[in-house]
């Protein structure tokens, strides 16, 4: 079960680069008062797919998979969150239940707010309303490009391109090349729509290229320009 613990938002180093840099600073007074910062473990579940929305979830510091069950019963991971985004929003504003699950994919301190203190924010904001607006928008038009992906793609190069989501979305560590984020070759596989064994072939055949170099959990980016050529992205 998640830890609660103390957390100001107006003290939040993610305040410059959340959604909720609109609102004013009584509002934000408003959130802090209403909210309640958790920490979630690694591999715990922040939320389940088909529970009923209670509110949305701000990543304040944190890795987390959000992922639907697909018809064969495994995982498909539909995006990955960091620090500053937010989650269960779509659910929240339709007033239905989450269409996927979240996990933290590492230690995380994640804010919970209330559905009441949210959809208030909304109506009073017409600037947040806006924000949230563009956001969904994003997201729609980042899952039908994911969709064609899964559906056209040979699996080599979809696997090539989860490793350059990782990078852009998590960066890289201080050697400048290893991609930052702990993660097994399943959630790889959930990534890219495969299974864990392709999704190993693969990795161990772009390593044999001298593309990657596996670590473990860590993967490290020996020569990005064959990466990009391999998700054929060079167009």
């Amino acid at each position: 079960m998640a830890q609660i613990i103390n957390s100001n938002c107006q003290a939040c180093t993610e305040s410059s680069n959340s959604i909720f840099c609109a609102l004013k600073s009584d509002e934000i007074e408003f959130i802090n008062s209403k909210k309640k910062c958790l920490v979630f473990e690694k591999g715990e579940m922040i939320f389940h797919e088909d529970s009923s929305s209670k509110g949305i979830y701000c990543i304040q510091q944190g890795k987390v998979k959000v992922s639907q069950l697909g018809l064969d019963g495994k995982d498909q991971i539909l995006h990955l969150a960091k620090d500053g985004d937010v989650m269960g929003y779509r659910a929240t504003l339709s007033e239905d239940t989450y269409s996927c699950s979240a996990v933290a994919i590492e230690k995380s301190h994640i804010c919970f707010i209330p559905k009441e203190t949210f959809l208030y924010l909304i109506e009073l904001n017409s600037k947040l309303a806006l924000k949230f607006i563009h956001l969904l928008s994003k997201e729609l038009k980042i899952m039908e490009s994911n969709l064609t992906k899964i559906t056209q793609r040979p699996v080599k190069e979809r696997i090539a391109q989860s490793l350059i989501l990782l990078k852009n979305k998590y960066g890289l560590e201080n050697d400048s090349t290893t991609i930052n984020i702990i993660i097994k070759r399943e959630e790889i596989a959930n990534l890219a729509g495969t299974t864990r064994e392709t999704a190993t072939r693969i990795l161990y055949h772009f390593q044999e290229d001298k593309i990657i170099e596996l670590q473990g959990k860590k993967i490290k980016i020996v020569d990005l320009s064959l990466l990009v050529k391999e998700a054929n992205l060079m167009d």
